[in-house]
């Protein structure tokens, strides 16, 4: 690819990110240092005495530091299963492990509620079994909000450092392994000496992406009532930010907290990067595992499987349960919840919703994503890995500040105060999507142009076919199946997305669906049984989007997932 071209390209993409990434950051940054126009620490100061907000960003970080330990004890050990045995049944389970992604863990709260509540399932297990009466029924959710919120988002997100974990064991060199065998390293000695050093590149990928998401996670915390949390607190403070220049401070210290976080792993763990020979030149085997061994590594799939879909389970019965009060199951059954959340208003407009505003970011991204991979991949221009790293931004700002930077560059006298999300969200959403969901369909892109030969194009410029046309013709046909996992993933999350819903969209004509979700779940009565059935539908759509992505993509899924 011509450098004139590229640097074309690359300018326009860095001028979108500009205006619609770093510039609603700046301005939410500027507003947190900016009081009676003036510059000043006073907003911080205020913030920093104030021992609710104290707690709230030490509960954060307990709640990352927590849920990336569990899910570091949950995807590890699996990870390693999966790369070096074979058993039987693992086909089946390694893709089974990616099912808790189709739920967002706002969602599966509700389940998690049934469960734990005074009334739900785990009291009357222990009822039933004489343990205990009715009138000492424990409220386990009452008591531990803390941890029914971390375990709820290890739940979903294990898979994410699976898929990053998995992906760095194969592509391990297996001769650096076996010399290390042969001069007496062996068993858990080899795996801390050797393994874990050469993996922890995309171990540490997929770890700072669980941190940086539990860390930030706004649904979750607010399903479970759980309100001393940044996020939440955040959240509650856009009705003061024309008044209050607190919440802006409370969104620069989470930023630069995420980015603190993150700087600190890659100094620890991330810049030991360790040259191994070329994949093709050292076929690493598999081993074949039978008898008992097998039984091992086939039940610890099958139970951490089982307890990440528990708050699927939880959701599906509840979609199904005409009375569900003082038992393991429901008493009653129906389908009048499915019926009526598909009558209620605020269904079938936010799926229509969802719908415009994720198929047009998709379109976006799609777009973006292609010309990004050229560039990165084909030009020779040699800050390309610098807009690389730029794209790929998005993942590790947390998806509540940028949200809060949009109202913040849509506020009265500002630029962009025409895009207000208090009259019409619509263009607000879309950007947010798009700039959200860009890092996968560029990530895809470039897998699939890392796979095809550069000289297939080259022919075809030589015959005399435009640049233009020769993407067109050859090089979108070769890497179609990426650019489709891609799309897919950008839909599909886009779809179900929290933060940038449950901030941006205030109005009910232009709720998305996880807006609607939230909301319905709020309404008194049957609010959560209608929450539970519009999951449903939810988790069957992401969950055909994954396999589908997973059938496209294969080992390279987890490529997508890592900053």
């Amino acid at each position: 690819m011509k450098n004139t071209g590229a640097i074309l390209i690359a300018a326009a993409i860095l001028s979108l990110l500009g205006l619609f990434f770093f510039w609603p950051l700046a301005l939410t940054v500027k507003s947190a240092f900016v009081f009676n126009r003036q510059w000043t620490l006073v907003i911080f100061s205020e913030l920093f005495k104030n021992p609710l907000y104290i707690e709230g960003l030490l509960n954060s970080l307990a709640l990352a530091i927590v849920t990336t330990g569990l899910v570091v004890c949950m995807a590890l050990p699996l990870a390693m299963l999966a790369a070096r045995f074979d058993f039987w049944g693992k086909s089946w389970l390694t893709g089974l492990i990616l099912l808790p992604m189709i739920l967002p863990p706002f969602v599966g709260a509700i389940g998690i509620r049934q469960i734990l509540g005074p009334y739900g399932v785990i009291n009357a297990v222990l009822v039933n079994l004489h343990l205990m009466d009715w009138p000492q029924a424990v409220d386990w959710l009452g008591r531990g909000r803390f941890w029914a919120v971390a375990v709820t988002e290890a739940l979903h997100l294990y898979p994410i450092f699976y898929l990053n974990a998995v992906a760095a064991i194969a592509n391990v060199d297996p001769t650096l392994e076996e010399a290390a065998e042969n001069m007496g390293c062996a068993g858990w000695r080899r795996f801390r000496r050797i393994t874990l050093p050469l993996i922890m590149p995309g171990l540490f990928a997929g770890g700072t992406l669980v941190f940086i998401w539990s860390f930030t996670e706004l649904g979750t915390p607010l399903m479970f009532d759980y309100s001393r949390v940044t996020a939440v607190q955040i959240y509650n403070g856009i009705q003061d930010i024309g008044a209050s220049p607190l919440p802006y401070a409370l969104v620069v210290v989470m930023l630069v907290a995420s980015a603190g976080f993150y700087a600190l792993g890659k100094l620890v763990f991330g810049r030991s990067g360790y040259e191994m020979m070329a994949k093709g030149s050292t076929a690493g085997s598999t081993q074949q595992l039978s008898g008992a061994r097998a039984g091992a590594a086939f039940g610890l799939f099958a139970i951490v499987f089982l307890l990440a879909i528990l708050p699927h389970i939880g959701v599906i019965l509840t979609s199904f349960s005409q009375a569900w009060y003082r038992s393991v199951t429901p008493s009653q059954w129906t389908l009048e919840w499915y019926r009526q959340a598909l009558g209620h208003g605020l269904t079938l407009p936010s799926i229509r919703n969802s719908c415009y505003y994720s198929l047009l970011a998709m379109g976006a991204d799609l777009i973006l994503g292609v010309a990004a991979a050229v560039v990165i991949v084909r030009s020779s221009l040699r800050w390309r890995g610098t807009l690389d790293t730029l794209i790929m931004l998005p993942l590790a700002v947390p998806g509540i500040v940028l949200a809060f930077g949009y109202i913040t560059m849509s506020q009265p006298g500002r630029l962009f105060e025409g895009l207000n999300p208090t009259d019409n969200p619509t263009v607000l959403l879309i950007i947010a999507y798009a700039v959200r969901r860009l890092p996968y369909v560029v990530r895809a892109a470039v897998a699939g142009l890392q796979q095809i030969s550069a000289s297939l194009e080259e022919a075809a410029e030589n015959l005399g076919c435009p640049p233009v046309q020769t993407v067109a013709r050859i090089t979108l046909p070769l890497i179609s199946a990426n650019l489709m996992a891609g799309g897919l993933l950008a839909f599909s999350f886009a779809m179900l997305e929290v933060s940038d819903s449950l901030m941006l969209a205030q109005k009910q004509a232009y709720f998305p669906i996880t807006k609607a979700l939230y909301e319905l779940f709020q309404v008194l009565g049957n609010g959560p049984y209608l929450a539970a059935a519009l999951g449903v539908w939810s988790m069957l759509f992401l969950g055909i989007t994954l396999l589908l992505t997973n059938r496209l993509m294969g080992q390279r899924l987890g490529a997508v997932f890592r900053l």
